[in-house]
């Protein structure tokens, strides 16, 4: 079942290891199939270097497993709230790193200091409000999506697509679970320039020009960047 993505998010998966987003078992991603609804994510707590694509497990968008002989990622409840709110995305990713997580734990927002922030996000990366006790202790990881969703009443997650969730750590997500993991990967470039140019001296945002220059001329309908018009 599902045999391609499944190949996909455990590719993506890999992915992350590759790029020293992850340690240990501390993170994961998942995409879903658009005409079943069912989304395939890695299995929790099994070991990168031990896992293969037929490991990866899949279930319905009520976290009931249809497929896999291990539990899934214990954040599948957040992932599938994502897809239930945002539903023009394919993948989605969590992750640890290092200079996001900081930036999560400080809960502090990642500004647009410079273009290579402005070329994937158009405007601050926002942090997520903090849990109430209530959320934290009945369905954690659903109400950990439902805290994302809700940073997002106000935002577009397509132009966006990421967050820091407080206190814990980054999510993002993309039209395809390998294009979520480069969302989290450019999230944590930006977070460390962010944090070595805050260090360095005292930063300003980007000026809106160059914030929709760079951009627009990657994203939207008039985009020139790379290859597709030609």
């Amino acid at each position: 079942m599902l045999e391609n993505l499944k190949k996909e998010v455990y590719e993506a998966n890999l992915k992350l290891v590759e790029l020293g987003l992850v340690m240990f078992t501390w993170g994961n991603v998942s995409g879903i199939d658009k005409e079943t609804r069912l989304v395939v994510i890695k299995p929790s707590g099994v070991e990168y270097e031990k896992m293969k694509a037929s490991d990866m497990v899949v279930t319905d968008l009520d976290g009931n497993v249809v497929e896999g002989y291990f539990n899934p990622s214990s954040d599948t409840p957040t992932h599938l709230e994502l897809y239930k709110k945002f539903p023009d995305i394919g993948g989605v990713v969590h992750t640890h790193s290092t200079f996001a997580t900081a930036f999560a734990q400080a809960k502090v927002g990642v500004e647009c200091f410079g273009t290579t922030h402005a070329d994937c996000f158009y405007g601050c990366v926002p942090c997520t409000r903090d849990m109430t006790e209530n959320e934290i202790n009945t369905d954690y990881e659903k109400n950990t999506g439902g805290v994302i969703t809700e940073s997002f009443s106000d935002k577009d997650y397509n132009s966006i697509p990421a967050v820091l969730v407080a206190s814990h750590g980054p999510f993002a997500w993309g039209k395809t679970p390998m294009k979520a993991v480069e969302n989290i990967a450019v999230l944590e470039e930006c977070a460390k320039m962010a944090f070595v140019g805050l260090n360095i001296s005292s930063m300003t945002r980007t000026n809106q020009a160059l914030l929709d220059k760079h951009y627009l001329r990657k994203h939207g309908e008039n985009a020139y960047y790379g290859q597709n018009n030609r």
